[in-house]
């Protein structure tokens, strides 16, 4: 293991969400970690531009931290310079960080089997793994070849619900129709798909109160309000398991 946890935070070329991406990087660079992006081909990230107009310019735009830690994060030297995604390294890692986003652009990230089967690498290696919103999409998706089944299988998530995704849905049609209708089966559906029990996704009536679920070394999250929470439970996780 590295002599400072080694965190890995893929992405999709553009579209992903600046909160649910940059927080986790802040909170684990202000903590002396070493952070590397990958995307697809090894071409610098961008997020998506609707996101990036704010809160008041564009429907479910970042917060003014959630755009500040991005804006640091996307001048950093590790995220304009990504490793590709065939060039992961499972063995090099402590954990990985998997964001969500809404917009066409996160599909190619969320569909990707390279990814999908990197993931199965470090699932297995039993590396800390963390993802929120949309990013729960990649484990779902990723198959273990060895039982057939998703990795998460047997744990407990929560993932964008269908009443978060629907009200984007709502709040957004107006000006850019579907846009944030990623695909036409619910995130929360998919992923209770995969799991051994329906109940095995968890949730909560309160939206705007910060909500993550942790089980074993896995720890998920819904959306960018959960953003802050998730990667303080996410770094804690691999620091205990490295003072251990």
């Amino acid at each position: 293991m590295a002599e400072k946890p080694r965190i890995l935070i893929p992405l999709p070329d553009g579209d992903f969400d600046p909160t649910e991406s940059a927080t986790p990087w802040h909170v684990c660079s202000r903590r002396g970690w070493e952070v590397v992006f990958a995307t697809e081909n090894g071409a610098a990230p961008a997020a998506d531009h609707r996101l990036l107009m704010g809160i008041l310019r564009g429907p479910l735009g970042a917060g003014p931290k959630g755009l500040a830690a991005y804006q640091a994060m996307a001048r950093s030297e590790a995220c304009r310079h990504p490793i590709r995604y065939a060039d992961i390294d499972p063995a090099q890692f402590d954990a990985v960080s998997l964001t969500g986003g809404h917009a066409p652009g996160m599909r190619p990230y969320l569909e990707s089997p390279v990814l999908q089967s990197k993931m199965v690498q470090l699932w297995k290696q039993d590396k800390v793994v963390g993802a929120i919103c949309h990013g729960v999409l990649v484990l779902a998706r990723a198959i273990d070849p060895d039982t057939g089944k998703s990795i998460l299988y047997g744990s407990r998530v929560t993932a964008l619900t269908k009443d978060l995704e629907t009200a984007g849905y709502v709040l957004t049609f107006w000006l850019l129709g579907r846009r944030y209708r990623t695909y036409p089966c619910y995130v929360a559906d998919e992923v209770r798909a995969v799991l051994r029990d329906p109940r095995d996704f968890k949730s909560t009536p309160a939206m705007l109160m910060p909500f993550v679920v942790q089980d074993g070394r896995l720890v998920t999250a819904r959306w960018p309000l959960d953003a802050m929470a998730y990667s303080l439970r996410l770094a804690e996780m691999v620091e205990k398991r490295i003072a251990a």
